[in-house]
């Protein structure tokens, strides 16, 4: 099952990659105008007020002359990191609120699922770990196509890579809405997937090219608001709909929404950069694909299935071959697809190392809090995403600041301060027991998404002002692709230690637990007599055992967490000052 869905996501990738390379090669005609309007920036203001009309180059082929951005090229790129030209009436502020709410809403389509997944395999009439393809197909299509995304970006304009993307998730959407049985529900989630995947790391990108070094970390700290926010609405909105509609409503509002985003970007969505029409390394995405998604399945899959399953270890080492395979033929090649070359930076290549081990401990916490809160605790789904909510609107709130801290400040101060208090925070989750106040974990995860907001979207912002405009898109889909195998490899860790600990309290408890020991079989009859049984005062000793030994077994899970941001925390130290983050070239 896993062989066949997986081959053919990946045949389907690859025909539509290069099904749209064959569409679009008139974009090389293009890229050679808007070459030769630039080199002619060195002629005089009259040159340039002469040549103008003549440089301009057609943007539209339904619009030629509206696109039209009336300014000289000079003064269209300074501001910029990249070479780039609004349509003729776009500005900054329009093309975030359209970046904005596509992305959005593509993110939020990702945890959307989680609450009520179980809902859609009764309805499907299919196992749990069927159903679970559902949310697993969505995340290899992502790991698919994010390796591959600095070359889409060089290969098509910005403004036809998002419509393209935002128009296939809308229709998968719809797709998923109409789903009467699982192959169609299937069929909407890689369309989904496919559209979510190219507008993740385009957001980004966008943000890098159109706003300067000394700009971006406000500029990115709005761009966390979707990044940020839409996760944690989606449980709690998710929950609402399943309790109170059908979860073809979610899809159908999924549909309506992406109309509507589709329709904003369409209209203020105009930018379009220099792009230089590289050849499609047809080997290195098959390598990638096979590489980085076998990975991707196999940390998703062995804190369920084992780390010594078959299944998984085949999984290991498929994916170790063919990522070896692709860095190889990337790092031998004159025009690398994904040129790796950016970790020759230092300050990108240390802000990217504590991005991953923060993403690993934030991904873990997001799995295991609910975890506690459904299965040990009894609250209801929409309960435990309302719990999430709060911090997830602290973070939204503070992107914005701290970017304009960094921008300001640097990013060394920023990491330290927001790890320590994530540090912190994280530690108070290692606490937890079977009486712990709602009110009390409210405020410990609000404290710990404080933190976070010092570190998430600024590390980030700083690694890629490291790198010089040339390798902004190569080091944009190297981080978000390291950051899903990260996350990846945080849950499968978290996973993995809550099992194993859970296990191990639960065999301690067991052995305390003698029967023949006076104080023990003194107990069991006085609980016999008050609930009317041997049998079921063993029972309940049963249940409270196997929860006392599952909350411990969070706790040594959440050590792990908070371990891996101590950690983040020392390597913050050796972050350097503001101007090693702002790149010259």
């Amino acid at each position: 099952m896993f062989v066949t869905l997986y081959v053919i996501v990946a045949l389907i990738v690859i025909v539509c990659l290069n099904f749209v390379i064959i569409k679009r090669k008139k974009h090389h005609e293009v890229s050679q105008k808007f070459e030769k309007t630039d080199r002619n920036n060195t002629e005089s203001q009259s040159e340039k007020e002469k040549h103008e009309t003549s440089y301009q180059f057609r943007l539209d082929d339904e619009h030629a002359n509206e696109d039209r951005d009336d300014r000289p090229i000079h003064e269209q790129t300074k501001e910029g990191s990249q070479d780039y030209v609004f349509k003729k009436g776009i500005t900054r502020n329009k093309i975030l609120v359209a970046m904005v709410f596509g992305m959005f809403i593509t993110i939020l389509n990702q945890t959307l699922l989680n609450t009520a997944l179980p809902v859609i395999n009764t309805d499907f009439n299919i196992s749990p770990s069927t159903g679970q393809w559902l949310m697993t197909g969505f995340m290899l299509v992502n790991g698919i196509l994010i390796p591959v995304s600095a070359y889409l970006f060089h290969k098509f304009s910005y403004r036809s890579l998002f419509l393209v993307a935002m128009t296939i998730f809308t229709v998968g959407s719809l797709v998923c809405a109409i789903a009467w049985n699982f192959p169609v529900m299937m069929t909407g989630r890689v369309l989904q997937a496919m559209g979510a995947g190219v507008l993740m790391p385009l957001g980004t990108n966008v943000f890098m090219t159109i706003f300067p070094p000394q700009k971006r970390g406000m500029a990115m700290g709005i761009l966390g608001v979707a990044m940020i926010l839409a996760p944690a609405i989606g449980p709690t909105l998710s929950g609402y709909i399943v309790e109170h509609f059908n979860w073809h409503v979610m899809f159908y509002g999924m549909f309506a929404v992406g109309l509507i985003s589709f329709i904003i970007s369409y209209v203020w969505f105009g930018i379009y950069q220099n792009i230089t029409n590289p050849r499609a390394d047809v080997p290195g995405i098959i390598f990638s694909t096979l590489g980085f998604g076998s990975l991707l399945y196999g940390f998703s899959e062995a804190g369920n299935k084992g780390w010594g399953s078959p299944e998984i270890v085949v999984m290991f080492v498929i994916g170790c071959t063919f990522t070896l395979a692709f860095v190889i033929r990337e790092m031998t090649m004159k025009a690398p697809m994904l040129d790796f070359s950016v970790l020759k930076y230092s300050g990108y290549t240390l802000t990217a190392v504590i991005n991953m081990i923060v993403t690993m401990s934030l991904f873990g916490g997001m799995i295991l809090l609910p975890l506690y809160l459904q299965s040990l605790r009894g609250f209801s789904a929409l309960d435990s995403g309302l719990l999430l909510l709060p911090g997830a609107i602290i973070m939204g709130f503070m992107g914005p600041i701290a970017g304009k801290l960094l921008d300001t400040i640097g990013i060394k101060p920023l990491a330290i301060f927001g790890l320590a208090i994530t540090t912190y925070g994280t530690w108070e989750l290692t606490q937890l027991t079977m009486t712990t106040p709602y009110s009390s974990i409210l405020m410990i995860y609000i404290i710990r998404s404080f933190g976070m907001s010092f570190i998430m979207m600024p590390i980030m912002t700083a690694g890629m002002n490291a790198l010089p405009s040339r390798l902004i898109s190569h080091g944009n889909a190297l981080i978000n692709t390291m950051r899903q195998l990260a996350g990846s490899i945080g849950t499968a860790i978290l996973v993995t230690v809550m099992t194993q600990q859970t296990e191990s309290h639960l065999a301690t408890f067991q052995q305390d637990l003698d029967k023949t020991n006076p104080f023990i079989k003194d107990q069991v009859q006085m609980m016999a007599q008050q609930m009317g049984g041997k049998e079921q005062a063993l029972s309940s000793i049963i249940k409270f055992v196997n929860q006392l030994a599952s909350v411990d077994g969070v706790n040594s899970a959440f050590w792990v967490a908070t371990a891996l941001s101590f950690l983040a925390f020392v390597l913050s130290f050796f972050l350097k000052g503001k101007s090693h983050y702002m790149s010259n070239e």
